[in-house]
């Protein structure tokens, strides 16, 4: 638990002239009006407040604004008044913590008028004293620090209310520490299994990583110390959230995220900055399109820095950002770097206030804008950059995730008008299906009777609504095609078996049969044949009974010969539903082993496709012929598996993993090697194997071949 001496004196270490006396005051008062309260995490209710006030001072806040943070629950949770507060810590304290506690009191769920209301005084709030927002931050953040002890449906609505409103504010206010804190700690309650697997993932390669960073930094300071450049190299991994966005925006798993690495070089001058890019250019190749100068053009939040990504001594991309001292300051605490002290100790004034345009912007907005709604609209286009803002030819605001095509806005109307959309006018101009809304565009939906969705639109949609209904349709079409395909393939096996007099949908007996099978209709069933999931065999096998016809016991004879080659084919041990009598492939994509968590594809005409279960493939796929199966491995079957082993270049070193792939019973069936310019190995070994164990059991042994960096399977 924080203490007051770890504030006072965290404040004195940046104005050694502070009234720390203030600070200590409020310390007092805070004490007794929370006096005999706990918080749910069973410490004393005075934890928090001093929790907040230490991450203000760690922003190098002054006494006011820290005095605040002790007493910001002061008014809301116990018998004090504003007015003592005022008549004790002085005007400016009171404006504070009346603002902090109006924010409280709101709650940010709904997207109707109070919702926008209740923005609209926030911001008010802001702009009588921008510190109300620091002090909210720092208590959220605090907040979302003990949120495990609260039932799991306020966890979410928290966490949710955390990363729409206030990571995003933080972030336009440049204070990235704390946005970053916050962005993790949503991720951690709202998407915790996708969390676990980011900690687990990082937490298996942080000995590769720290090897890496140590090497890139080796290599950047001595070329600088060559330059006689004075810098500072700071190397981090990425926040959980970042490698989380980077997953969604690329459709990635965790361990396909390689580039999750940033370093920082920070000079002592803006000159020096772009010297710097320089050498690193003459060092490491930079990727074309992803160089960003901040400097010449700073972001709304007055963030500066060089950005650049090149490819990295290991041949993978890693991010680069130069910057110096002053800029690094800010943007670790971005509007709080500038509550500079003055010789008298008094703090910001109104007018250094006003460099913040953004925040001017917003307050002219809701003088002018008399519907708040309208105002909100306002509110989230500066603050939430990735959402996008378009209307209607009505004038009605939509809003959609940055990405979003005309397809999402049609279906924002109607499905009916969804499915129809041949195409729009965008600001009067014709654009194709695959037009990205923009903010501000006015969007009248053009509409087709001949059209109709495809699968290719999911490609297209970002909504959750379009994804929905197209695939609603799709499945239609394609159960309406199945039960076409289905019924031809029926009556042709009946035909075959000398039953074309039966009325595939009308006769009893084939009715009686789908029951039996467990099927809701005839229509079900004969849907199933035509997806490939039902043979029409077995529903004849069944109707012949029932309709009391002889069977042809020679044809008998023949289908049980078929029956038993069908059953001697290796099954590989997998079973769909309990059952191994299948067709089965494996899926090339991903190579899947007996050991891993697989699922099964059905594909028409080819039986059961088996995948990974973390298979790009499988999560784009119609979960409607997706089927859970076993595998059991039989026998000695071998599966290819590819692992790309980096390493420095050394004599002998193919020749020791090739004896270790020999060694653990696996085979070599395609090997490629390739040398980087700065010495460095790539090697491909498509292998072998006959589990996933063994599989890991290879890359552990590799790992431990002197000189070899990075282990991992393709």
């Amino acid at each position: 638990m924080i203490r007051l001496n770890d504030i006072t004196s965290l404040v004195q270490s940046y104005h050694p002239k502070a009234d720390i006396e203030l600070i200590e005051k409020a310390y007092v008062f805070s004490a007794k009006a929370h006096q005999g309260q706990i918080r749910l995490s069973g410490e004393p209710y005075l934890s928090h407040p001093l929790e907040v006030a230490y991450i203000l001072a760690q922003l190098r806040m002054d006494v006011v604004c820290i005095a605040a943070g002790l007493l910001h629950d002061a008014v809301e949770d116990s018998d004090a008044t504003l007015d003592e507060i005022e008549k004790l810590f002085g005007g400016e304290t009171a404006t504070i913590v009346d603002g902090v506690t109006k924010i409280s009191k709101m709650h940010f769920v709904s997207k109707e008028q109070h919702q926008a209301e209740n923005v609209r005084k926030m911001i008010l709030a802001m702009s009588t004293d921008i510190r109300v927002i620091l002090v909210k931050l720092a208590d959220r953040l605090h907040n979302m620090r003990t949120l495990g002890f609260h039932p799991e449906n306020k966890q979410i609505r928290i966490a949710t209310e955390t990363l729409d409103i206030y990571a995003p504010l933080a972030g336009r206010m440049g204070i990235n520490r704390i946005k970053s804190n916050l962005e993790d700690l949503c991720l951690f309650y709202l998407e915790p299994e996708i969390y676990a697997k980011i900690k687990d993932e990082t937490g298996q390669r942080r000995g590769e990583m720290e090897k890496f960073m140590t090497e890139v930094k080796a290599i950047l300071s001595a070329k600088l110390s060559e330059v006689k450049i004075q810098a500072a190299i700071k190397a981090r991994q990425k926040h959980f959230y970042s490698i989380y966005k980077k997953m969604v925006d690329q459709d990635l798993n965790v361990n396909q995220v390689y580039d999750i690495l940033a370093f920082r070089v920070i000079v002592n001058s803006i000159k020096e900055c772009y010297e710097v890019l320089g050498h690193i250019h003459s060092i490491w190749k930079p990727v074309s399109g992803r160089f960003k100068d901040y400097i010449s053009v700073p972001k709304a939040n007055m963030y500066q820095s060089l950005h650049t990504t090149v490819i990295g001594p290991l041949g993978q991309r890693m991010e680069i950002q130069i910057r110096t001292w002053d800029m690094n300051r800010v943007a670790e605490s971005g509007i709080a770097a500038h509550w500079r002290y003055k010789e008298e100790g008094s703090v910001a004034t109104k007018a250094d206030q006003k460099q913040f345009s953004w925040l001017q912007q917003l307050l002219d907005w809701q003088k002018n804008l008399q519907d708040p709604r309208e105002f909100l609209e306002s509110v989230k286009m500066d603050l939430f950059p990735d959402d996008v803002y378009v209307f209607t030819p009505k004038g009605e605001v939509k809003s959609f995730p940055k990405g979003a095509t005309v397809i999402d806005f049609a279906y924002s109307i109607h499905s009916e008008i969804g499915e129809k959309c041949a195409g729009a006018r965008v600001n009067g101009r014709m654009v194709p299906l695959r037009y990205q809304l923009r903010n501000g565009n006015i969007v009248e939906i053009i509409t087709s009777a001949k059209q109709h969705p495809t699968k290719d639109w999911l490609n297209l949609v970002k909504t959750p609504r379009a994804k929905t209904k197209i695939r609603q349709w799709i499945r239609t079409e394609e159960r309406e095609e199945g039960i076409n395909l289905g019924r031809a393939l029926l009556e042709k096996a009946l035909q075959h078996d000398g039953l074309s007099q039966v009325n595939v949908f009308k006769s009893e007996q084939v009715g009686a049969v789908a029951k039996e099978l467990s099927f809701h209709s005839v229509e079900d069933m004969i849907a199933q044949i035509g997806f490939g999931k039902l043979s029409p065999r077995q529903v004849v096998g069944r109707l012949k009974p029932r309709i009391d016809m002889e069977i042809d016991r020679s044809r008998g004879l023949v289908s049980k010969m078929v029956s038993r080659f069908r059953r001697a084919r290796p099954d590989h041990g997998i079973k769909v539903n309990g059952v191994s009598d299948m067709l089965i492939h494996f899926a090339k994509c991903c190579s899947p082993l007996p050991g891993e968590q697989v699922v099964g594809f059905i594909t028409r005409g080819r039986g059961i496709t088996v995948h990974l279960a973390s298979c790009r493939h499988v999560r784009e796929a119609d979960p409607d012929r997706l089927v859970p199966i076993t595998w059991e491995a039989v026998g000695k079957e071998a599966y290819p598996a590819t692992l790309r082993v980096t390493s420095v270049e050394r004599k002998g070193i193919l020749a020791d993993i090739s004896a270790i792939i020999s060694q653990k019973d696996a085979n070599i069936i395609h090997a490629e090697i390739k040398t980087t310019v700065d010495n460095k190995g790539i090697a491909f070994f498509t292998i072998e194997v006959e589990s996933y164990r063994q599989l890991q059991e290879i890359v552990r042994a590799i790992k431990k071949v002197k000189n070899v960096l990075i282990v991992e399977r393709v």
